[in-house]
């Protein structure tokens, strides 16, 4: 079953150590130089209490499929996936697991030079190396068999996918990945959303893809329904 997180058996570097972080539904799949455990569940603790008090007050931030208005008196998670949704067109929510990665990865960017935080698909990225970040697609067979090749950089990429075919994230689309590579896991999480809302069948691949790459910040996408893949941007599709 994809929510018993199968992948993170083969996803394991050898060059690094790697450990789940859970609180509720936040499930991390963490890889970092050294054990920084300690340090990111107590900042997922830290960030999940801001949103979970927030949607208290707001319920709406919750439960809204459309941007909801500007706070500037919310926490700066919350203002952030606020902004960023509206931009893109979806839910606040639309951001969440993207933006939980992003900040666990900004609170320990200054500890280790390279890290891994993995949010149910959504990834925050930082490597001084090329490494492969491997497609699942569930049935299509392109599943497993390619990856999008990362060069190393002095700051994270945001690697996030939707499926209206694999897990339970509300998805209005029918690609089995929209995949959106970009430089902030929090907005590539929400685009990944917007994207794969608009692919129903094969013939709107190009379409999505002309929607998502007009953001700025956005170096890839990738989107797969069946036996139909269509890329986009600055990146390398390799074969695994």
């Amino acid at each position: 079953m994809y929510d018993e997180r199968f992948y993170r058996n083969i996803s394991k570097p050898r060059d690094m150590l790697c450990y789940e972080v859970k609180l509720n539904e936040t499930d991390l799949f963490c890889c970092t130089k050294t054990d920084l455990r300690t340090c990111i569940e107590e900042r997922v603790i830290f960030y999940r209490n801001q949103l979970e008090t927030y949607i208290k007050y707001r319920p709406e931030f919750k439960e809204s499929l459309i941007p909801v208005e500007t706070d500037i008196f919310a926490p700066e998670i919350v203002r952030e996936m606020i902004e960023a949704s509206k931009h893109i067109g979806v839910g606040p929510m639309a951001c969440v697991a993207g933006a939980i990665a992003e900040y666990a990865g900004r609170d320990i960017a200054a500890l280790t030079d390279e890290y891994i935080i993995e949010n149910g698909g959504d990834i925050c990225l930082r490597t001084d190396h090329e490494r492969v970040v491997l497609i699942y697609a569930k049935d299509s067979p392109y599943s497993e068999k390619i990856g999008i090749k990362l060069k190393g950089r002095d700051r994270p990429y945001g690697i996030c996918t939707s499926s209206g075919t694999i897990g339970h994230s509300l998805s209005f689309g029918k690609a089995d990945t929209a995949c959106i590579i970009g430089d902030s896991p929090l907005f590539a999480d929400g685009l990944a959303t917007y994207v794969g809302n608009i692919v129903k069948n094969k013939n709107d691949v190009q379409f999505a893809i002309e929607k998502g790459k007009v953001y700025q910040g956005i170096s890839g996408i990738l989107i797969i329904i069946g036996d139909h893949l269509g890329v986009w941007g600055d990146i390398e599709i390799t074969k695994v």
